[in-house]
């Protein structure tokens, strides 16, 4: 396959000295590359590099000329329209100018071999869900996950010679999560996506872990990552066995060879002595024994060192990766217990919502972007207020939301989370920040500082040691920008805790991960004057009776 992005001992630091990237060497060829790797490995900064967004501070990056990106936090203004965001705004107005006979040579030229763009965004647009659009609508009607499939609409209609993604489902819910699965397949060129995402990651041709400042190519899909990674870690696990057994047959052989001459010289010594050998030839023999030990003992001590070497360099091939830990103690509840009831609720949006959760019970919201699920969580931790009704949480309580505003930017994070736990001294405040992978150096440092991982971690911290302890998790949106090995802890903690839970997420293998008993789906065109349909894990759809009170709706079944 051929080169698409060559970096040659490619190096880049922040101003403040950081070093993110030192002397990476790498190819990307054609294909689908998942670019995976640990939260701060460097994988959103390469791809920025190589987007031309980032310039680095040595090395050589070879690049083809046109390439199409599409940042992890797209920010666009929401004045501008779909034609701008399409980046077809100057031609449709050349083909207005030319239609109504005021064409100019410059239209003309701008224009170019584009006479049919209009039919090939209409194509392209609905291949993306977007069924007669009109192109002069600003995108702040757009809903964000519409507006992130509008700019991969552009970047698929200015075809560039590569394409480039940054988490490129964040925050997208199923049904446009399957538009851009479906995109992704369809594209003819190379792509280059970091994601978190496994149903995206099974889409790949080859998948490339960035891990400090080396990349590794695994053929195949995530699946085939994951088992070559486990075929490796597997025989560098039997590779440190056989190490550290020849090292200390090397240590006994040395430790034997010392006895014997020590013993020998013991010998000679008393021999020499008894027999009243003459001083110049006993120092003759003795001086001839010294030598031959020393190069016996000098060879079985380099053995040594050889196997200690080859230890090491075993060793280096497991990945000793830290593992958040958290401790979810004194969370349990009755089964019986009610956690959240709702009365005659109806949100400000008009979702009339029936929702009764009791004891250890874990619900999933789902369903598309704006259609109510976090309008809900905002009224039940009373953020907002309800269109009528009312909504009652009887236990403590505690929200992750999708922005991680838990902590103060500007404050140590220490400080922050101290905050949350007054009743708890620094000394063991640090000693559990730990258990989130926190250092020294991270809970000194304001909240802006951290990288999203970090920030992440932090949260989740303050969260989990706050008191009282949380009986009911509020989670929204929680594996968004957390690498693999992190959704890994998270999702084996959450299967631990013993509160209730309520989550709002669309990374569906999480969901069926974590153990939900439950869970309250909420869509756009239910039927008229009705609630919305119902899901709930292990029984059949359900819906509520004719209701006044909006057009949307959901309830929830336990």
């Amino acid at each position: 396959m051929s080169a698409v992005l060559v970096c040659h001992d490619l190096s880049f630091s922040f101003p403040t000295g950081e070093t993110v990237l030192d002397g990476l060497d790498c190819t990307f060829t054609e294909g689908f590359t998942g670019l995976v790797g640990r939260n701060g490995a460097g994988k959103s900064t390469l791809i920025k590099l190589l987007a031309g967004d980032l310039s680095p501070t040595s090395g050589q990056l070879s690049r083809p000329d046109r390439v199409g990106y599409l940042p992890q936090d797209l920010v666009l203004d929401g004045d501008r329209s779909v034609a701008s965001v399409l980046g077809i705004e100057a031609i449709i107005a050349a083909l207005a100018k030319v239609d109504a006979g005021n064409g100019e040579l410059d239209d003309f030229e701008i224009i170019g071999d584009n006479w049919d763009i209009e039919e090939r965004v209409g194509a392209e647009l609905a291949a993306f869900g977007f069924a007669d659009l009109d192109l002069a609508r600003p995108i702040g009607t757009l809903s964000g996950g519409q507006v992130v499939l509008l700019a991969l609409a552009g970047l698929f209609l200015s075809r560039p010679d590569v394409l480039l993604l940054d988490e490129p489902t964040n925050n997208l819910d199923h049904a446009a999560r399957d538009r851009l699965y479906a995109a992704v397949r369809r594209w003819p060129g190379p792509v280059i996506a970091v994601s978190h995402d496994r149903e995206l990651l099974m889409l790949c041709d080859q998948i490339a872990e960035l891990r400090d400042s080396e990349i590794a190519f695994y053929g195949g899909n995530f699946a085939d990552y994951t088992e070559a990674v486990a075929i490796e870690q597997e025989a560098a696990a039997r590779a440190v066995r056989t190490a550290e057994a020849n090292l200390k047959r090397q240590k006994r052989e040395l430790i034997e060879a010392q006895t014997k001459i020590d013993r020998r010289n013991r010998y000679g010594k008393a021999y020499a002595e008894k027999s009243g050998m003459p001083k110049i030839l006993a120092g003759a023999m003795k001086r001839k024994a010294e030598v031959s030990n020393g190069k016996l003992r000098n060879g079985l001590e380099s053995d040594v060192d050889d196997a200690r070497k080859q230890l090491d360099e075993a060793e280096e091939r497991v990945r000793d990766d830290d593992q958040v830990r958290v401790d979810l103690s004194n969370t349990s509840l009755p089964a019986g217990r009610d956690v959240v009831i709702s009365h005659d609720l109806v949100l400000r949006n008009g979702v009339a919502v029936d929702l009764h959760i009791r004891g250890p019970e874990r619900l999933a919201l789902t369903g598309g972007n704006g259609t109510g699920k976090t309008t809900l969580i905002d009224t039940l931790t009373g953020a907002i207020p309800a269109l009528s009704g009312s909504i009652e949480v009887r236990v403590p309580y505690r929200v992750l939301p999708q922005r991680l505003q838990i902590l103060d930017d500007d404050l140590p994070v220490l400080t922050s989370v101290s905050r949350l736990a007054p009743g708890a001294d620094d000394n063991t405040l640090r000693a559990r920040l730990a258990r989130f992978l926190l250092g020294a150096d991270e809970i000194t440092r304001p909240a802006r500082t951290l990288s999203g991982g970090e920030l992440f971690r932090a949260s989740l911290a303050a969260l989990l040691l706050a008191e009282p302890p949380p009986q009911l998790l509020i989670l929204d949106e929680p594996t968004n920008n957390l690498d693999l090995s992190t959704v890994a802890a998270l999702t084996s903690a959450l299967r631990q805790y013993q509160g209730a839970l309520l989550v709002i997420s669309h990374d569906r293998p999480f969901l069926d991960e974590i153990g939900l008993t439950g869970e309250l789906t909420f869509t756009d065109e239910p039927e008229p004057g009705r609630f919305a349909r119902v899901e709930t894990i292990g029984t059949e759809t359900v819906e509520t009776a004719a209701i006044e009170t909006g057009p949307i709706g959901a309830k929830a079944v336990g």
